[in-house]
């Protein structure tokens, strides 16, 4: 499957490397040649496989992948999901549940116009491509991927390059149920049902039989927390802002050197409307 998704990818980067560009003159008489030249092909920007396995160019082009229903999704990425489960510890059921629902096993509209199977909103540092979409509100921007295998690595790295996801690598990764719970506690989704809506593909499509192929291959273990993961979670404390009159989400999360993002994802808010006397909940860090 990985083979035919690399077939995928570079076959439209061959197609592009191949077009040419036509420049008619006329000579005497009105006789017209033709001269080839080679188009100059687009920038290739390799995306970072950290040694992992092969991951196809960039070359720009745009590649839709059509699916019919939910196993036909599930046979396209599983072997692409238990991948990750071996080189970032994420379980390749979680993986791919996620993307089933995120993305409406790749028929929803986000999915179909940007590539972006897990829902991935642009958040700070963000220096790739990106459209807008309503979400929570209207126009949010969102992640853009040019294939849908650099969603599903962005997806592991996102999870793995921040803090508040760092408890859920002391579960096993063969563990789905607590991964599910995790996931919601940690704040991915604002969906209070969003645990259930993952065991439930979990244990429809049976997915936690890849889980349990890539722990016999000998990666089943706990992946090892880093030591300045564990300080920043140990320094996290919760502070409760009571919403005086004049404040907004904006002036709050200059307050406390935090983005409005996070204060809407941590108190299940879905507009910026705030009312005098609300208690608003923000994370920050205790320094000694």
């Amino acid at each position: 499957m990985i083979r035919r998704l690399l077939v995928v990818a570079l076959l439209g980067s061959f197609l592009m490397g191949c077009k040419v560009k036509q420049k008619v003159t006329y000579g005497k008489g009105g006789s017209k040649a033709v001269n080839k030249t080679a188009q100059k092909p687009a920038p290739k920007k390799r995306t970072d496989d950290g040694g992992l396995y092969p991951m196809p160019e960039d070359t720009g082009k745009f590649i839709r992948m059509e699916f019919e229903k939910p196993q036909d999704y599930i046979n396209t990425f599983a072997e692409v999901a238990q991948l990750e489960m071996k080189a970032y510890g994420i379980p390749a059921s979680i993986t791919l549940a996620q993307g089933l629902l995120e993305s409406g096993f790749g028929k929803g509209a986000l999915a179909k116009k940007t590539n972006n199977h897990f829902g991935i909103k642009c958040h700070t540092g963000w220096q790739g491509d990106y459209d807008f979409h309503d979400d929570d509100e209207k126009g949010e921007c969102f992640r853009k991927y040019n294939h849908p295998m650099y969603s599903y690595r962005d997806h592991s790295i996102f999870l793995t390059g921040r803090s508040r996801y760092a408890f859920l690598f002391e579960y096993r990764n063969t563990d789905y149920k607590k991964w599910a719970h995790g996931l919601r506690k940690a704040g991915y989704a604002t969906d209070k049902k969003y645990p259930q809506k993952l065991i439930k593909l979990i244990e429809q499509y049976d997915l936690a039989k890849f889980d349990n192929a890539v722990a016999k291959a000998g990666y089943g273990k706990k992946r090892k927390v880093t030591t300045e993961e564990k300080r920043v979670v140990a320094n996290k404390k919760n502070e409760v802002h009571v919403v005086k009159e004049g404040d907004t989400l904006y002036s709050i999360s200059r307050k406390y050197s935090v983005s409005v993002d996070d204060l809407k994802r941590w108190n299940y808010m879905y507009s910026d409307t705030i009312s005098v006397g609300q208690k608003i909940t923000v994370e920050t860090q205790k320094f000694n």
